[in-house]
């Protein structure tokens, strides 16, 4: 691959796109612009060799057509001198210094073209770049958001289940500690009960032997 064709493919690069596939977003768009950089720094380096080279050309192409000029007034020189041979020579001359220029000036058209195409792809390289850091950091700084987001979600509920966890254990203590009560009250209201009835059937036999003894007694007077 050119370095224009793979100039081509960073210029399309589709920042989401890529960050969607990535594994690691992060590092994605740091390689991505590190890419980006080092194509911007190759392609800044043959634009200026593109740019040398026309300057050389159009040098070139303008001494050849000063040389076209030159010998054409030699020519004229010799005429008046009488010495066409020698006019006939500059025209001569005059004539292939006109084709070195036309040379020149189709591969000075050529180079322009090449030179015009590098530059432009530099500049939207270099815009490229900067809009790619730009939404790199945007991204990243939402990629983190969202992670830091995800880790306090999943805090919290991990608290929220130990949170759970503990007021349920309080719930059960509570209702534990209530059935004891409930159970001890029951207890106690049992044995008063059974204290009650102790007391009465302990009455009930008092009671039968003070009439035992009122019996006894009422029979061992005298009759008067």
């Amino acid at each position: 691959m050119t370095l224009l064709e793979r100039v081509t493919v960073l210029l399309r690069a589709n920042v989401n796109d890529l960050l969607d596939r990535a594994e690691d977003p992060e590092k994605t768009m740091k390689q991505l612009v590190l890419d980006m950089e080092n194509q911007l720094l190759q392609l800044k380096t043959q634009v200026a060799g593109a740019m040398a080279d026309q300057h050389m050309l159009e040098r070139k192409k303008s001494e050849h057509e000063a040389q076209v000029g030159d010998w054409k007034s030699k020519a004229g020189v010799a005429m008046i001198k009488k010495r066409e041979d020698l006019a006939r020579t500059a025209l001569e001359r005059s004539l292939s210094h006109a084709e070195m220029a036309k040379n020149f000036a189709a591969q000075l058209e050529h180079q322009t073209a090449e030179t015009d195409l590098l530059r432009s792809s530099f500049l939207r390289l270099q815009q490229k770049l900067k809009e790619t850091q730009a939404e790199c950091e945007l991204l990243l700084a939402q990629h983190r958001r969202a992670r830091a987001l995800e880790r306090a979600q999943r805090a919290g509920n991990v608290a929220a289940v130990s949170g759970d966890q503990r007021l349920s254990s309080v719930r059960r203590r509570v209702r534990e500690q209530e059935a004891k009560s409930l159970a001890v009250s029951n207890l106690s209201r049992i044995a008063s009960n059974e204290d009650e009835l102790e007391r009465l059937e302990r009455d009930e036999k008092v009671d039968a032997l003070l009439e035992e003894i009122r019996q006894k007694q009422a029979r061992a007077l005298p009759l008067g």
